[in-house]
């Protein structure tokens, strides 16, 4: 039995409620975006990345436009220090990239730290320490006073070796764990910090203010940034930034309200790798404001480039409904969806909108590089003829009477069902070619030569393959197909009414094909359709109608 009542809140609301954030309904801009996949991703992989790994990773953060990312912790590893020293060597920094890198509030590892910077030229160096109730009383075992100074005593070190390094260095402090800080004594903290830094306009202090483990519901967490944001010291020169974990599932949640609170930065990863249950998924943030219609200012158009180089590197995997990026995330197998989404896709092409609104589609799969008829409309057994219709129509060109799509969606369905499997775009047009498409058997169209008559009548001659046997019948009829039906009907002992009948060409051109459909209506008023292809309409049109009459006699 689980035991509930051993937890308890590990969380501290403001002294003060600010709640006038949960006015607004949307960012109107982008945060500063800064990726710590090479840092806090990586650190929680089961197998590291290598040198080469990272190095093929950060020029993909670069690619996709992230203006600040953080390497790593040089202090941590030869592959970290080394790293870094790469970047710096082989001039892989762009001018208007900044490098941030991540060091705890000790005077070693902050040495080291500044040694693997040397030579860069746009840094943030990011210090921490913990601030929470649990680690000052069972980590460090030190007071609130002793743990605020050594914050302090790392932002003075910081301060004191960028200026014997001669370089102009920006500086980050984050109480470790704020969630589980008492937000008045991590604002006493991160006050303590800046009054060290003194910064200016020209030389903003970044706070970062990290759900190191998420704790509470995301409104609360909100309001923590709400009153740090308002009560800041230097707060014009200061860049709030929020560092969230996801071990509640709301990591974009805290981040969405944290902006709205005041925060102006955001540090996560792709994917949402990190740490336990990883970090914010900045992918997720930056596409939710994207389909809002603000710029993320970052370029996820490829997608699947994406997805394959993370996999490949991290050797993780990308979540199938991983918002946005999986591979089933715009995927619509129920038959209702699919259809709703081809007549959506109709409309569009007709009214041309400025603005996306499909059915079932958030966002346009196009723009991170997905495609319709691959992508959206997937066929198994529970899809119907409207997806079905689409895929054949958008990929193939061919563009059934309804009736008859739905006819072939149940034909599909049973495929489907009975190999109990998602069927491929090819796959459905095969079962299209092979069930309804110049079926010659028993029935086969040898040649026709039909003349106009004065009175307008079509008249002539049909041959026919009978089981393979070659016979001729006369034909007669107000048209060309309306004689050859009279001809198979008059000697084939076969009956039927309401021939339905649409065409279409396939291709434009010189060798250009073209399609017939025909449906004929049995005794019991079970419709049956065939349909017909071939470089000469009037061919394609008899095809069409024996393709129905042999499927007729089949049973189908």
């Amino acid at each position: 039995m689980m035991n509930y009542q051993k937890y308890s809140k590990g969380y501290f609301m403001p002294p003060e409620i600010d709640l006038e954030w949960a006015k607004k309904d949307a960012p109107d801009h982008a945060p500063v975006w800064c990726s710590v996949d090479l840092r806090d991703g990586n650190q929680s992989l089961v197998i590291p990345m290598s040198l080469d790994e990272k190095l093929e990773f950060y020029k993909m953060l670069l690619k996709v436009g992230f203006k600040e990312i953080e390497v790593g912790f040089p202090a941590a590893s030869e592959t970290e220090y080394e790293f870094l020293r790469r970047l710096v060597e082989d001039d892989l920094i762009p001018d208007d990239v900044t490098i941030q890198v991540l060091t705890q509030a000790r005077e070693h590892i902050i040495r080291k730290t500044f040694d693997a910077l040397k030579g860069v030229k746009n840094a943030i160096v990011h210090v921490y320490n913990s601030t929470s109730v649990a680690q000052r009383q069972q980590v460090f075992r030190k007071d609130k006073e002793q743990i605020k100074q050594m914050a302090v005593d790392g932002a003075k070190l910081l301060k004191e070796l960028t200026e014997e390094a001669g370089a102009n260095y920006r500086f980050e402090y984050s109480p470790e764990s704020f969630t589980g800080t008492e937000p008045e004594y991590a604002l006493e903290v991160c006050n303590a910090v800046l009054d060290v830094w003194q910064p200016t306009a020209d030389r903003k202090a970044i706070i970062n203010l990290p759900a190191t483990v998420e704790m509470s519901m995301p409104h609360v967490f909100a309001m923590q940034v709400a009153y740090m944001n308002k009560h800041l010291k230097y707060r014009d020169n200061v860049v709030l930034s929020l560092h969230p974990h996801n071990d509640r599932g709301c990591g974009v949640a805290d981040t969405e309200m944290g902006v709205l609170a005041g925060a102006d930065r955001v540090e996560g990863t792709l994917f949402g790798n990190g740490e336990r249950t990883g970090n914010v998924d900045i992918i997720t943030v930056a596409m939710n404001m994207f389909a809002l219609g603000v710029d993320p200012e970052l370029d996820f158009s490829n997608m699947p480039e994406l997805v394959e180089m993370y996999e490949r590197v991290t050797r993780m995997h990308v979540s199938p409904r991983q918002p946005y990026a999986g591979d089933l995330v715009f995927a619509a197998f129920s038959g209702s969806h699919q259809d709703a989404i081809a007549k959506g896709m109709h409309w569009k092409e007709e009214k041309n909108p400025d603005k996306w609104t499909l059915p079932y589609l958030y966002i346009d799969p196009k723009d991170v590089g997905r495609e319709y008829d691959g992508d959206v409309i997937r066929i198994n057994s529970q899809s119907g003829k409207g997806g079905v219709g689409f895929i054949m129509e958008q990929k193939y060109g061919i563009d059934m009477p309804k009736k008859m799509r739905e006819d072939f969606g149940y034909c599909v369905k049973g495929v489907s069902d009975h190999k109990h499997k998602e069927l491929m775009p090819d796959e459905i047009y095969q079962i299209f070619q092979d069930e309804y498409v110049n079926v010659d058997s028993p029935y086969k169209l040898d040649d026709f030569l039909l003349k106009k008559e004065p009175d307008g009548t079509r008249k002539g001659t049909v041959d026919i393959f009978v089981n393979g046997k070659s016979e001729t019948f006369l034909a007669k009829g107000n048209g060309r197909l309306d004689a050859v039906s009279n001809a198979l009907q008059n000697n084939l002992g076969i009956s039927y009414k309401d021939l339905t009948y649409s065409e279409h060409a396939l291709e434009i051109g010189q060798n250009s094909r073209a399609m017939a459909y025909i449906g004929i209506t049995n005794e019991d008023g079970h419709i049956t359709w065939g349909a017909g292809m071939d470089t000469d309409i009037i061919t394609a049109s008899i095809q069409a109608l024996i393709s129905a009459i042999n499927r007729m006699k089949a049973g189908k």
